[in-house]
């Protein structure tokens, strides 16, 4: 069987293909450039002036929501889950509609005026609240997206044929992250909010495509018919015991989903951009399609990864070696294919040239329009909510630009952050279970602040605190923490011998 390398570069990826791929970026870059001259102050950097009208609002939101990172993790759970998969995308819908019919939470943000979550809970609580909260905010939601990065290079690296065993995805992440940082740094929200609008054009005639050309190549019925002879019930009812989900983790994808739309600062910044508090609900009840189908199409394309690899001996000895459904564990001396190539390895075997050019470039787009918006976000609350308020007294003052300066420093340090922890990061989670866990860092805290700020008069500043506190022991579920907690008990177990 040919080495994995050598799988990997079995595409359709030509010289004009990498023409579009590397022009196309340039145009966010010279977006960011023109931009630069708007900026006049921190509420045009952070929130774009609070001016976004409904269409637009919509677009950025969908363009930051619809990230390759979701495109890889999306697939990577329909490639595994099969169509009882879809069952997130339907909640996603579901819970982002009944937010914008009834404003929970995000109405009454808007309706106050801030630039940012924990600005709320100073207004609610009291001032180290506030920095606390812009800490935890900061420190998960950086960690959340410590793959972004990486698992954005594995697409490049799986479509266009480039050798995952060499320096090639180190040399497409530093690419990637160098061009998100020229362009965020420049223009800020309005830089981003205008390269979501062109990504998003680009993005959706891609989804579409790329769509309609995987079920011309393999079929409607055998699509179907792969998944059940191969997954049985389990493939399409995510209720099954024995499945990949069941109830409980259907319930928690309600919440998530809640959390998603609602809580989560990227989306939550696309409210508190809008122009009234009324074009915010109209924005989520809208854009609740899009965050329905930002989940299914990729879901469908994980499938449909699943059923060529199937049908291709070398291909599922190389992804399935110990036989399909994989086991946990594989013996030893025997390795698999990440089933993250799955994905963009299937759209790199049926897409023609030129063609796979232009999704590659939609793709990019896709991990450029979620970049910039939480470089942004997590800078922003450095400078606002941690730097400013330990800073600022009666007599000393932060000016605009000597903030919109230092976030512009932040954008950069965290950039580099996210290039190192990509590089470094061998954790075994499921991207998806990995980013529920990281996210969970910040939403657990502030999922309590802003249910009981909002509407709960009795809430006090010390439960803020301590719940905010709380939910720093989300960082136990990750697998190198948990990998470290046992290796530091068996020494201790056997010190103690």
């Amino acid at each position: 069987m040919p080495e994995t390398s050598e799988i990997l570069r079995q595409t359709n990826f030509t010289a004009i293909d990498w023409v579009i791929v590397i022009l196309y970026p340039m145009i966010s870059v010279g977006i960011g450039l023109y931009v630069w001259r708007l900026i006049k102050n921190m509420e045009d950097f952070v929130v774009a002036g609070q001016g976004l009208g409904l269409w637009l609002g919509i677009a950025t939101m969908t363009g930051t929501e619809l990230g390759l990172i979701t495109v890889m993790y999306s697939s990577q759970k329909g490639f595994t889950g099969g169509f009882a998969a879809f069952h997130i995308a339907l909640v996603a819908g579901i819970v982002t509609f009944l937010v914008g019919m009834t404003g929970f939470i995000v109405y009454r943000l808007r309706e106050m005026r801030v630039l940012t979550i924990p600005e709320f809970y100073e207004r609610r609580f009291d001032r180290k609240t506030r920095v606390l909260g812009g800490i935890m905010m900061a420190f998960g939601g950086i960690l959340n997206m410590g793959l972004f990065l990486k698992v954005g290079g594995m697409f490049i690296v799986g479509i266009t044929g480039l050798s995952a065993h060499s320096m090639a995805l180190n040399y497409v992440m530093i690419f990637l992250i160098s061009l998100v940082l020229i362009y965020t740094s420049l223009g800020g929200m309005v830089s981003v909010v205008v390269a979501d609008y062109v990504q998003f054009v680009v993005l959706s005639f891609g989804l579409l495509l790329c769509t309609a050309l995987a079920i011309q190549t393999l079929g409607w019925a055998n699509i179907f018919e792969t998944i059940q002879t191969e997954m049985g019930r389990k493939g399409f009812d995510p209720t099954v015991a024995e499945g990949a989900f069941g109830w409980e983790y259907i319930a928690w994808m309600a919440f998530m989903g809640l959390v998603s739309c609602g809580i989560w600062p990227t989306s939550v910044a696309r409210a508190l951009s809008m122009d009234s508090p009324k074009a915010v609900k109209q924005q989520y009840m809208l854009a609740s399609i899009s965050y329905m189908i930002r989940f299914l199409i990729p879901y469908f394309w994980g499938i449909c990864a699943l059923v060529f690899i199937l049908h291709d001996s070398q291909l599922r000895m190389a992804f399935f070696p110990a036989g399909f459904p994989a086991p946990e564990t594989l013996p030893d001396g025997v390795t698999a294919v990440d089933n993250l190539y799955a994905m963009p390895l299937f759209l790199g075997h049926i897409l023609p040239a030129g063609i796979i050019g232009i999704i590659t470039a939609g793709m990019i787009a896709a991990f450029m329009s979620t970049h910039d918006s939480y470089l942004l976000c997590w800078s922003s609350v450095l400078t606002q909510d941690v730097v400013a308020p330990l800073y600022e007294n009666s007599e000393r003052k932060l000016s605009s630009r000597t903030r919109i300066t230092l976030t512009r420093v932040f954008i950069f340090v965290i950039g580099l952050y996210v290039l190192y922890w990509g590089l470094i990061y061998e954790g075994k989670d499921d991207i998806w279970d990995y980013m529920a866990v990281t996210g969970a860092i910040y939403f657990t805290g502030a999922f309590a602040l802003l249910l009981g700020g909002l509407y709960w008069k009795r809430a006090s500043s010390t439960g803020a605190f301590l719940a905010l506190l709380a939910g720093s022991v989300a960082i136990l579920g990750l697998s190198p923490v948990q990998d470290a907690i046992g290796g530091a008990l068996s020494i201790l177990a056997g010190s103690s011998v």
